[in-house]
């Protein structure tokens, strides 16, 4: 009241304004002013002692009586019911305790927090300490998995990761130490042969030169191979795609081995059931590369008396199939899915000396995932081994989408 009636002037100097006007500002908004200031006082004849004659239309009035006599009322100015004295006394006291709430808030908060973040600490620091292991090349580290939600999906993928990073190293690993073993058995084969001419047990002459030759030409197919097979798994191999007849390509490279087949008494069919010209987008050199490997491979490994039949056509799919069926010695279907692989043999079927370094369809394999298409190994109805080479009509590929000129 006292911080009212105060400062509340009638701004014509007729006495105190009231209400005072931040109350009926209240009132207007719907907040509600307290009972004593929506309070004005009339005389015993009905005239204002203080209040705004403009206001009480809408007052409910209360007599004053002073021994049975009337000497005034009351005007109320209508208002919320709850926006009392009382009510707004809790409220002051609420919001001065309002800072005790937050800080009891953020302590409970706090001590929820603690033993949460601890939990979810705990996986990560494991995690870290795995990708730590990992960056310092120890892949057999592993992060310990329980539950199904994020954190467990997350230590899954890391376990994934570092099964993945040691199955590359082990393939790493084997790699270079069979490229030691190939690279090995030649040179050791040289060298004793030379070693034996210099002491005096083999003669130096024409038949023994040749000899040493065919030695170094086995050697420089195999670095050939490693180099090719190297270019190919890191996409540096160069291609230069045009368009190409490639029922008129596979006959070519098919024709250029029929003499060394009869030679080995092996028969060489070539059976086109494409009509009309075969047009690819490719490389000429690699797709001869492909085809003169897998040619070689049936030249060697295929006994005398058998044969290869070689056939091009048209899926229904669209594109181009190429089937390499040979006769007996077929591969065991345990092998079956590792003939692509880097410098695999099957020894029942293979030797180093005829079979070189096991390179080839690995290469092929390069080559023709180059070139958009797909290869893979079946048991022949021959008795043999069939390779089946699947490749898009348009050649759409790695190796075409981007063209190199070398």
């Amino acid at each position: 009241m006292r911080r009212f009636l105060g400062p509340q002037r009638d701004p014509g100097g007729g006495g105190f304004e009231w209400p005072p006007a931040p109350a009926l500002e209240k009132n207007r908004n719907g907040r509600g002013a307290p009972l004593e200031l929506r309070l004005m006082l009339l005389d015993g004849d009905g005239k204002l002692v203080y209040g705004r004659p403009d206001l009480l239309p809408s007052t409910r009035r209360f007599p004053l009586d002073l021994d049975g006599t009337p000497i005034g009322a009351l005007a109320l100015i209508p208002g919320p019911p709850i926006a009392e004295l009382a009510d707004l006394r809790f409220a002051e006291r609420q919001g001065g305790r309002l800072w005790l709430i937050a800080l009891a808030m953020l302590a409970l908060a706090a001590a929820l927090a603690y033993p949460l973040s601890s939990r979810l600490m705990r996986p990560v620091q494991g995690f870290q300490q795995a990708a730590r292991r990992l960056a310092a090349g120890d892949y057999a580290a592993r992060v310990p998995v329980a539950g199904s939600d994020e954190i467990a999906r997350l230590g899954r993928d890391i376990n994934a990761l570092a099964g993945a990073l040691e199955r590359n190293d082990l393939a790493r690993r084997q790699w270079v130490a069979d490229i030691s073993h190939e690279l090995r058995t030649p040179i050791a084969l040289l060298r004793a042969h030379l070693e034996a001419m210099q002491d005096g047990v083999r003669p130096l002459d024409r038949t023994e030169v040749d000899r040493l030759h065919a030695d170094l030409l086995r050697l420089s197919r195999l670095v050939e191979d490693l180099n090719d097979l190297a270019m190919t798994d890191l996409g540096a191999l160069t291609y230069r795609m045009e368009e190409i007849d490639l029922a008129q390509l596979l006959a070519a490279d098919v024709d250029a081995f029929r003499t060394r087949f009869e030679a080995a008494g092996l028969a060489l069919v070539f059976e086109n059931r494409l009509i009309g010209p075969a047009p690819l987008w490719a490389d000429s050199g690699r797709m001869s590369q492909l085809f003169g490997n897998l040619l070689r491979n049936s030249l060697s490994y295929t006994d005398s008396g058998g044969g290869l039949r070689v056939t091009l056509d048209r899926p229904v799919g669209g594109g181009y199939r190429i089937a390499f069926e040979d006769s007996a010695p077929g591969v065991p279907s345990q092998d079956m899915p590792r003939l692509f692989d880097r410098l695999y043999r099957v020894d029942a079927s293979r030797s180093r000396h005829t079979g070189g370094a096991g390179l080839g369809l690995a290469i092929a394999k390069n080559v023709v995932a180059a070139h958009g298409g797909t290869i893979e190994a079946r048991a022949a109805a021959a008795g043999g081994c069939a390779i089946l080479i699947a490749l898009p009509a348009n050649g759409a590929g790695s190796a075409s989408a981007t063209p190199s000129l070398g």
